[in-house]
């Protein structure tokens, strides 16, 4: 079972985020990690004594909070902790302080994901960042000092400002920090962002995609996902591995998301409305069987998860064959992978046709 926290508090709006966060509502801050107690404390029940695979604290911004109101949530969790269970939290540069990242650590946070996007200066206020290039190689390297063994930087491409020059800068300085995983996104326009309806924002580049890629691999990091390069097996993010092997997942906090078998869950995203009764969800959505089959196989296709053969009827087992003979699926183990993970979308579509 995977646990997924979300923290809806950030500093500022990023002009491309459409995830459920506040800049405006910190006086809450304080209610809002009481409720959130409430939430977990009646999820937790639902793993019978289990230990969790993966913690994960998304947000918004959790290095927004001061780490001393995470202290009661993992008194919560320490009963379904073990040596293997892997806690990640998202931070920003600017606000994942030394001190932030010492208290976490000591909390038991073995994992950061920094949203860097980039180390330029100016891209970095086109997307509406708040911090710059220095800030963030900083907090990647206090970050190693202090001790945490797995390190991840996140950066988006496919925006107006990038070239080739800007992406190979962005490359090297990677290659120069201590980290071992990287999250590479293309820029995604969606409604509600400051991006939406807008021109010169972003571009569709696919060599230049797949040079971020194949220099990535150069520098040492495998991709085991469209968005996810990894130094070897045990950097890989077992939350996300999760998502696409289709585990189970609780979701606490305004704007999470569940899932428990064939049932996924929303609390309420807005922020008043989930203190005042955290343990009311916004909406219960049951899943239809072909909808989880259509998961299975894209989630699958796009990762190193593979998809179990025994999912497809026969007619989809005989375009797997074609796909087979024409080298853009292979077969191992009962499960068919896909080795070219921007394929993904057209092969499922090719499947499912």
């Amino acid at each position: 079972m995977l646990l997924y926290i979300h923290i809806p508090f950030c500093d500022s709006k990023c002009f491309y985020c459409a995830f459920n966060s506040y800049v405006d509502l910190f006086h809450l801050k304080q209610e809002y990690m009481k409720a959130l107690k409430i939430q977990l404390d009646l999820e937790l029940k639902k793993l019978k004594n289990k230990p969790l695979k993966s913690i994960f604290f998304g947000g918004g911004t959790p290095s927004c909070i001061d780490f001393n109101y995470y202290s009661s949530i993992f008194k919560s969790l320490k009963p379904y902790i073990d040596k293997n269970t892997e806690i990640s939290t998202e931070a920003n540069p600017n606000s994942a302080s030394n001190e932030w990242l010492e208290g976490m650590f000591d909390l038991g946070v073995n994992r950061v994901s920094f949203g860097v996007q980039s180390f330029d200066n100016e891209k970095l206020k086109f997307l509406g960042r708040n911090h710059n290039k220095d800030q963030a190689i900083k907090a990647i390297n206090n970050a190693k000092k202090v001790g945490y063994k797995h390190i991840n930087c996140d950066i988006i491409y496919d925006t107006i400002k990038d070239t080739k020059e800007l992406i190979q800068n962005d490359l090297n300085i990677i290659k120069t920090l201590p980290i071992d995983h990287i999250s590479a996104y293309s820029l995604t326009i969606e409604e509600g962002t400051k991006f939406f309806d807008k021109t010169n924002v972003k571009i569709e580049d696919e060599d230049m995609a797949r040079y971020i890629f194949s220099t990535l691999n150069n520098f040492g990091f495998t991709q085991y996902e469209i968005s996810n390069f990894s130094k070897n097996e045990k950097a890989r993010s077992k939350h996300n591995f999760g998502y696409w092997e289709k585990d189970n997942y609780l979701g606490v906090g305004a704007g999470a998301v569940g899932c428990i078998d064939e049932t996924r869950y929303y609390p309420n995203k807005d922020i008043q409305k989930y203190i005042s009764d955290p343990l009311k969800y916004e909406q219960i959505e049951p899943l239809e069987k072909e909808d989880i089959k259509f998961e299975t196989i894209f989630l699958g296709l796009r990762s190193a998860v593979g998809v179990d053969i025994n999912i497809l009827n026969n007619n989809e087992l005989k375009k797997l064959q074609i796909l087979k003979d024409e080298k853009k699926v292979y077969i191992k183990n009962h499960r068919f992978y896909n080795d070219d993970f921007m394929l993904a979308d057209e092969i499922v579509l090719y499947l499912e046709d």
